[in-house]
This record gives structure tokens, sequence and C-alpha cells, in this order.
């Protein structure tokens, strides 16, 4: 029987603190989510190494490193709410939701929804709604949101999301540029976002967040 619990400490000793993440509510929900719960049944074995893990249709559950550094470098604290676009089986809403008050959950995929809110369960996560819907448009309905997420590569940031963080509001995104990306932290004020490049990391572009077809005259 694999030993998940000591791959769980060798994930945070040798990927995500070395990578200068040293927040406790980080280092402390990495080492409680069972990452294994939150993979298909056939990628178990690999749910602890350190790369985007394919989980089919272009889509990935983002490695260790690159998740903690993004949620590191957004500073979710106790009180706020969170809203995860692409969650996927559900494991970065379940390492959120230890650090925020709240955490929406947005998939479009209703077998992965499906998956990720028997997961959350089983795992005791309470504080997480799974909502179904496509990933552009977020969750309208429960937000504002004091922290937007997405697990996956953009070409452009949707507005829609964009309305849907509260003034003061911090966002995370891997912004694509063939194969290259980095991470974006962008700050609401005054009704704009505003980025700054964070670190490099790449993840395939997800579905709507494609730079926007323009007209051919």
């Amino acid at each position: 029987m694999a030993d998940f619990l000591s791959r769980r400490t060798m994930m945070v000793d040798t990927q995500v603190r070395p990578s200068d993440v040293t927040k406790f509510p980080i280092i402390d929900a990495m080492l409680t989510i069972p990452r294994e719960e939150f993979v298909p049944a056939a990628q178990r074995e690999a749910a602890y190494m350190g790369e985007n893990l394919q989980i089919g249709a272009g889509r990935v559950i983002l490695e260790p490193r690159t998740l903690a550094k993004m949620l590191d470098a957004l500073d979710v604290s106790v009180d706020e709410l969170v809203l995860d676009v692409g969650s996927a089986l559900g494991y970065s809403a379940a390492v959120i939701a230890r650090m925020a008050e709240a955490v929406v959950a947005v998939e479009e995929d209703e077998a992965l929804a499906s998956e990720a809110q028997e997961a959350l369960s089983m795992a005791g996560v309470d504080n997480v709604i799974v909502h179904v819907a496509p990933l552009a448009e977020g969750a309208a309905q429960h937000g504002p949101y004091d922290v937007v997420i997405v697990q996956g590569g953009v070409v452009e940031f949707p507005q829609a999301l964009a309305d849907q963080l509260n003034e003061g509001g911090r966002v995370a995104c891997i912004f694509m540029k063939g194969a290259l990306g980095e991470v974006r932290i962008g700050h609401k004020q005054n009704g704009k976002i505003t980025w700054r490049m964070a670190f490099n990391a790449g993840a395939p572009i997800l579905p709507g967040f494609a730079r926007a077809a323009e007209f051919q005259f």
C-alpha cells in the first residue's frame, strides 16, 4: 500500500518549501489535504509528482509548486471569499478552503464537478460550493469575491470574472504566450485590474480563456 502521508510530506519539503513558500496556512493545508483523493483513480500513484497532472481533454491539475506560489502571492486570509476557477476534481478548492472563509469552485465539466463534490465531502471540507458553469463566466450569484484564482492557462482574463472581483481584491492567473507562461497577480483599484509578474509557470489554456477572435475584413 502506498504511503501517501510520507509522499505528502516529501512534496511539501522538496517542492513547496524550496520555492520560498513558508506561510503556515499554505504549508498546513498542503500537508493536510490528501491530494491522492482529488485525482483520477488511475493517477493516484502520480498524485505527488512535481509537474502538472494530466486529467484529459487538455486539462491539468496544477503542480504543487505552482499552486503554492500562487497562494503565497495572493495571501488569502480567513475572512475572505475565494473564487476557484477550473477546480477540476477539487484539490485546489480543498487547499484554499483551509485558508479562507469559503470557496466557490467553478467547473464546467459536470462529471468532474460531481467527483469534486464527492471528494470534498469525503475529506470533510464543508466550506466549498461546487458551481457548474462555463469557466469564463464564474459564479456571479455567489460573489463578489475577495480573491480569484484560475487553475490553468489564460490568454485574456474575461471581463465577467473581473466584474466579480471586489474593489481591492486580488487575482492570480497563468498568462500563456505560446509554450511559455508567467503567473501574474492582479489588484483591482478604482474598477481596474493592474497586473504584475510573479513567477514563471505553464499550463494548457482553459476553455473560454483564449483571445477573442478578431474580425477579418
